[in-house]
């Protein structure tokens, strides 16, 4: 019967014995339960090895036992060694790709009378290619060997495609064709092997068309009958007031329609439920915008009239759209800002102004380019200093259209009179300036007011 191999802390707790505490070693063998011939073997290696007292302390265990050459590699048996002398013949059919492990252990376990169980080849297997530094061989017998040209190209534009679905057939199917293992790929794609190993069933049996079919599900008739029922009561709460079911809202949300639908109809509804509902009804929750709006009767013919002006200006012609913004008080405001982690920056609520300030600005709108300056107080005085800078500006042009609101500064007899004087042929050709004409009729189209709306969100 063979002996049970000694363990590494049985080995040194002898030597420990043997040199800390002075047993002999008809104590030591008595106090661990071994034999004495095992004891004076260990203490022997002790004495001849270079290990010194102090070494016990500080060494590890392995190098304890390392130290006293002790061979402790067992014997193989008739049965290991057969084994190990088929290995090198395994692992070249592997290469080749003539076999795999499965097939070769059902040839030895025929042959062999005493042969080991699979799981117990493969260990060994495994064990001898390491030993002997080998590289791992990967069986991929679903590795594809042929594709047509065409689905070749079709599957190379499934690869660059947006379609999810279809970028995960190409990559799988491609991978495997250029010798890819499945489970590469399967981690690589996030699906699963058997799923993969259909698409490549799918694709030699049926061909490519087969692969790109979504798999659907058919629905009962009763089952869709009843979800029809549904979503037509959905749609007719959607268009009723909320007050009408007893909750205080001006508008729905999912929780409150699926709160009346379970008390109106008393049929218990999800959220989720509801939501895909509404969409497949084409609905959706949106955000109301707000726009400008105008009083004036005539606003759609004026806004004509503008945009013909606008789609018949020339390269030496520019349109510009004034307004003023303010006056606004000068004071911390809210807004966004970076701040270290726990810190919370705060605006008081009530602050004494430092002043205020009012931008008159025009912006032209072939270019997109913004003229404007500072000022205390809206008048006629800063309408004609606008303009003077304007006109400056834009010298080279032959015209610029003027366009702003009906203020009373805007429409004043004095800024009228400083136009005319400034379209006298004699003031252009002595200071060579554009030709300025005000929109005609009134026409008031301001798109400066949405830009200072924009300014004011934090």
């Amino acid at each position: 019967m063979p002996q049970n191999k000694l363990s590494i802390n049985k080995a040194v707790r002898i030597l420990e014995l043997f040199a800390f505490e002075r047993l002999n070693k008809t104590q030591i063998s008595k106090l661990l339960n071994l034999s004495r011939g095992t004891v004076i073997k260990y203490v022997q290696l002790y004495e001849k090895s270079e290990l010194t007292y102090s070494d016990l302390f500080l060494r590890k265990k392995k190098e304890i036992i390392s130290s006293l050459n002790v061979n402790r590699t067992p014997k193989r048996t008739e049965r290991q060694e057969r084994v190990v002398t088929i290995f090198s013949t395994l692992h070249e059919s592997l290469k080749k790709g003539d076999t795999n492990l499965k097939k070769f252990w059902t040839v030895y376990f025929k042959n062999e009378i005493n042969g080991y169980q699979y799981t117990q080849f493969v260990h060994k297997y495994h064990k001898w290619r390491i030993a002997n530094d080998m590289e791992k061989i990967t069986f991929n017998r679903w590795k594809i060997n042929q594709i047509e040209p065409c689905d070749l190209e079709i599957l190379n534009e499934w690869r660059l495609s947006t379609n999810r679905n279809r970028w995960e057939k190409s990559v799988a199917i491609l991978g495997l064709y250029e010798g890819e293992h499945i489970t590469v790929i399967s981690k690589k794609i996030e699906r699963s092997i058997r799923t993969i190993k259909k698409w490549v069933n799918s694709l030699s049996e049926k061909g490519i068309a087969s692969i790109d079919l979504r798999r659907t599900r058919i629905v009962p008739a009763k089952v869709k009958e009843r979800m029809e029922k549904k979503s037509n009561n959905i749609m007719k709460l959607l268009h009723e007031p909320p007050s009408l079911h007893n909750i205080n809202r001006t508008s729905w949300s999912l929780k409150s329609l699926s709160m009346a639908y379970k008390e109106y109809y008393g049929d218990p509804i999800s959220m989720t439920t509801v939501s895909k509902y509404i969409r497949d009804k084409g609905y959706a929750f949106k955000k109301a915008k707000v726009v400008l709006t105008s009083p004036d009767p005539d606003y759609r013919r004026k806004l004509s009239n503008i945009k013909k002006i606008l789609s018949n200006l020339k390269e030496n012609e520019k349109f510009f759209s004034i307004d003023e913004y303010g006056p606004t008080a000068i004071k911390i405001r809210g807004g966004r800002t970076y701040t270290h982690r726990g810190v919370l920056d705060t605006v008081p609520q009530y602050q004494v102004s430092k002043g205020s300030l009012i931008c008159t600005t025009a912006l032209e709108l072939s270019t997109n380019q913004i003229t404007n300056f500072y000022s205390d107080k809206k008048n006629t005085t800063e309408m004609i200093k606008l303009l003077m800078i304007l006109l400056e500006q834009y010298k080279t042009e032959e015209r610029i259209f003027l366009s702003w609101d009906a203020a009373s500064w805007h429409a004043s007899k004095e800024l009228d009179k400083k136009v005319s004087e400034i379209n006298n042929d004699e003031y252009r050709k002595k200071n060579n300036t554009p030709y300025v004409e005000l929109a005609k009729d009134g026409e008031k189209w301001l798109p400066m007011e949405e830009i200072f709306k924009l300014t004011e969100q934090p």
